[in-house]
């Protein structure tokens, strides 16, 4: 019976042994979550729903300009109005300052004492890779009129070519006059492509480095072949050319000068997979982040917080200029809002917040080697905050406090949000900014915070549902908790 007695204690000690194991194991080892397992009944539907309102806006807005305009009817059917530099602010009032058409910044005015409480700030980018057309566009050769263009932002350039194109933008007349231009988004439009070089021919082409293969000056977009009818006139396929667009539009060849055309991807935002569980389009980077941050507004507008939305310009180039965050408009809204509490505006600024929403490198099991995976994003796992951004020693980066985390961390648990951490790919492999560096110069705490994407920057990028929504509820509890 002894014998008996002792395997049974044995075996009661392993027990507890190994419960009190589990507990230890989850008290103080860390474990990534996954939106599906983790998030609150219901999630994927509701990610679902949410992602179709967020198809619908980047149809809508695939350049900085049609982003703005939409962003601005979104906001005016919840209220906002617009703002000019000069006029007197209201408490409680919403507003919006349309920033040359290029970005946006939409503030509601809380109760809260805003030298205390700050202003709660989120800020996204608006522009996203694409092609520009050069100011003397037009041209014609071997029997094809085209556009010389320069591309904007980090691409890829063999991404671009023999792939359906549609034209954005605006042209300004001479006479100071405006139109609007918007071809191959609808089914009936031409649609435009840059022609490559056929693989019978490409011998020489293929052994070139992948950044070489094309050149950026051969990235002529195909517009035309069809000549004019008097065959006594030089250049006839060009000037068919403009005569097409003088009857549509109303301009001539010099009016390019001041016009602003790009060339971005036709495709429309798809579901991806069997499973519907993913979004593919061109522009997630990072209108994936702007709509989360018009939503969570609106949804937050009658929070006692101050808050403010920047959709901003000009991130894929460095955000210079005076539509990106490296100009003093934000300083201005800031003044104007703490004017209108009698504030100062220094202390307003110190007290503020802002989430910097951008996105980040999904990890992609295809080019594994790139990743860290310990400190990879991965799709599903939630929105993803970045403490630094930045390439090869955190050069460019505002890298953010472990204080201003912490206070992060604590607001997304506290509203069962999501998240998980990474940064872009191993410490070697390359690396990248945002918009936080220049937000952080007004001395605000700001921290990254965004979706993952695969093939961030290419024509056609890819996110998670799920991921989106998480977002929308992380900019809604750092809008709404303290």
């Amino acid at each position: 019976g002894g014998s008996g007695s002792a395997d049974r204690t044995a075996k009661g000690r392993r027990i507890i042994m190994e419960d009190s194991s589990k507990k230890l194991s989850e008290q103080l080892l860390f474990k990534a979550k996954n939106a599906y397992d983790d998030g609150a009944e219901g999630t994927a539907q509701k990610a679902r729903d949410y992602a179709e309102g967020y198809k619908a806006f980047l149809d809508a807005a695939k350049t900085e300009r049609e982003a703005v305009k939409r962003g601005i009817e979104m906001a005016e059917a919840e209220g906002f109005r617009p703002f000019r530099f000069g006029e007197k602010l209201e408490r409680g009032g919403k507003y919006y300052y349309n920033n040359c058409g290029k970005s946006l910044y939409l503030f509601s005015l809380g109760s809260e004492d805003i030298e205390r409480d700050g202003i709660r700030i989120t800020a996204a980018h608006v522009d996203s890779p694409r092609l520009d057309l050069k100011q003397h566009p037009l041209f014609e050769e071997g029997g094809f009129s085209y556009f010389k263009t320069h591309y904007y932002g980090g691409i890829k350039k063999y991404q671009w070519v023999t792939i359906p194109l549609a034209l954005h933008g605006v042209v300004v007349r001479a006479d100071g006059s405006t139109v609007d231009v918007c071809v191959g988004e609808d089914e009936s439009d031409p649609l435009f492509t840059i022609p490559d070089l056929l693989i019978h021919l490409a011998s020489e082409q293929m052994t070139q480095p992948m950044n070489k293969g094309i050149k950026g000056e051969n990235m002529n977009l195909l517009i035309g072949s069809e000549p004019f009818t008097d065959t006594e006139v030089s250049e006839r396929v060009k000037l068919e050319t403009m005569k097409l667009l003088s009857e549509r539009y109303g301009i001539t060849e010099e009016d390019f000068i001041s016009a602003e055309l790009s060339a971005v991807p036709a495709a429309k935002a798809r579901d991806i997979g069997f499973d519907r569980s993913m979004v593919g389009a061109y522009g997630h980077d990072d209108r994936v982040c702007a709509y989360p941050e018009l939503t969570a507004l609106f949804e937050c507008a009658d929070s006692r917080h101050t808050m403010l939305v920047i959709l901003a310009d000009k991130e894929e180039t460095g955000s210079d200029g005076v539509t990106g965050m490296q100009s003093d408009v934000l300083g201005d809204v800031i003044h104007a809002i703490s004017d209108a509490y009698g504030a100062s505006d220094a202390a307003v600024r110190a007290a503020s917040a802002c989430l910097s929403a951008d996105v980040s490198a999904a990890f992609d099991p295809m080019h594994a080697d790139v990743y860290d995976r310990r400190n990879a994003a991965v799709m599903g796992g939630g929105v993803v905050m970045n403490k630094y951004t930045g390439s090869r020693g955190k050069y460019g980066t505002s890298d953010a406090s472990a204080e201003f985390v912490g206070r992060i961390r604590r607001i997304l648990d506290g509203a069962g949000v999501v998240w998980q951490t990474a940064e872009l790919g191993k410490v070697d492999a390359g690396g990248g900014g945002t918009v936080a560096a220049y937000i952080a110069r007004h001395g605000i705490n700001t921290v990254d915070l965004g979706v993952p994407v695969l093939s961030m920057h290419a024509p056609y990028e890819t996110i998670s549902k799920v991921d989106l929504y998480m977002t929308h509820l992380a900019l809604c509890a750092f809008n709404s908790r303290d």
